[in-house]
């Protein structure tokens, strides 16, 4: 049997900062990282559209699924800080107007290379295409798939988000094992499905800037940024940040909730009245298929004359009355799609849910259940919005984990 002080599962960004932390601070321990693909990194490669959004400005203000869990770590390794780390590295940054942070390269092969040959540079072993399948306590050490033998073990085996790039949720049943409880698994930042005969017809536009509201009883959750309509439904940031919440609802009350969308966030519903009658003198020699162009993109135009029931009636837009123009307008401000689940955790980029965090202690990361063992990243029930958030805490927890304190 091959004995470490330390052995992480899991090698992306999580374990990967921690090994790190780890070495710095205690180079005469023996650290090992075991990860099941070929190689560490492979699902940071994808982040970021492939440039890598290394994490964001303004983590501290986000507000995080369990986000008084994630104060510590993210206070102690803040943004800055891991713009710091990331430096040490050899690694530029730069931020955007959004307080999102890249590699000056632009690609997310440098992070996960800066990465790759800090780990080499301090001497930590890298064992790949090894899934960790068991871990048993042996008295105060741990046994690793009847193989290694460690002292303390750092679990940041990831989520079930995106299986072919690592997180196929193999981490849960080694946490449930040692004696943790794991939250409702969901997929979370992955694209809506629903009412695909209203969206079939979109499929492809865009539509920047819009406010969605989120409702089943009641007011759900709110999002606001672009939309992107596809043949199955919805996509873009702002669809995609409400699906860990429609799909817990439909699994919990067994009914599809709605979403809705305000196209025109910046103008009132008086506002826009007032702007389609103006339109409808401007064009009114034309039929309604171009009655919002200029105004929506012409699809979504159609479809919300459609939504109204205009075309029955054959119109030109200079015949449309009054009523029929604030029809319109209301479903320019409240345009209503049923949400029946989402596109898996195969499409979702983030796992909601995950290890209790009441079992774990928020100022070390270390298991409350079980001594030696600690946890980081995406496996602990954690979860952000797009835009570098959860990489953000990724690194925080994974450095706070491997300071190694008990």
């Amino acid at each position: 049997m091959k004995n470490y002080d330390l052995i992480i599962v899991g090698g992306c960004s999580a374990g990967i900062a921690a090994a790190i932390n780890a070495k710095r601070l205690y180079p005469e321990i023996k650290v090992a990282v075991i990860e099941k693909l070929p190689r560490i990194g492979k699902k940071l490669l994808a982040t970021g559209n492939g440039k890598c959004n290394i994490t964001n400005l303004y983590a501290l203000e986000h507000n995080y699924v369990n986000n008084s869990f994630t104060h510590y770590a993210q206070n102690k390794y803040t943004p800055d800080r891991i713009v710091e780390f990331f430096e040490s590295l050899g690694l530029l940054c730069y931020s955007d107007s959004c307080g999102r942070v890249y590699p000056e390269s632009n690609m997310a092969a440098s992070v996960v290379d800066a990465l790759r040959f800090e780990l080499e540079r301090l001497g930590v072993e890298v064992i790949c295409d090894t899934p960790v399948t068991d871990i048993k306590k042996n008295g105060a050490d741990f046994i690793v798939n009847n193989e290694y033998g460690c002292k303390k073990i750092i679990l940041a085996a990831g989520g079930k988000s995106s299986p072919s790039q690592g997180s196929d949720g193999s981490g849960y049943p080694l946490a449930k094992k040692l004696g943790h409880e794991i939250t409702k698994l969901v997929p979370a930042l992955v694209p809506l499905c629903g009412s695909p005969e209203i969206t079939k017809p979109m499929k492809g536009m865009r539509v920047r800037e819009v406010n969605l509201t989120l409702k089943g009883e009641k007011i759900l959750a709110k999002t606001q940024g672009e939309v992107l309509f596809t043949d199955y439904g919805l996509s873009g940031i702002a669809a995609m940040e409400l699906a860990a919440t429609a799909q817990k609802y439909i699994d919990s009350v067994k009914r599809n909730p709605f979403t809705y969308i305000d196209f025109m966030p910046k103008m009132t519903y008086n506002e826009i009245v007032e702007y389609l009658q103006s339109l409808c003198k401007i064009k009114g020699f034309c039929n309604l298929d171009n009655f919002l162009t200029g105004f929506l993109p012409k699809a979504v135009g159609i479809a919300t004359c459609k939504a109204v029931n205009l075309y029955k009636s054959n119109k030109r837009i200079d015949e449309l009355t009054l009523k029929e123009i604030k029809l319109i307008a209301e479903k320019i401000k409240n345009f209503p799609l049923e949400i029946t689940g989402t596109k898996g955790f195969a499409n979702a980029q983030v796992t909601s849910g995950g290890i209790k965090t009441d079992e774990i202690d928020l100022e070390t990361m270390q298991s409350k259940k079980c001594r030696g063992l600690y946890f980081a990243g995406e496996i602990i029930d954690v979860d952000g919005g797009c835009g570098g958030f959860n990489l953000q805490w990724a690194w925080s927890s994974g450095m706070l984990a491997g300071e190694l304190k008990d």
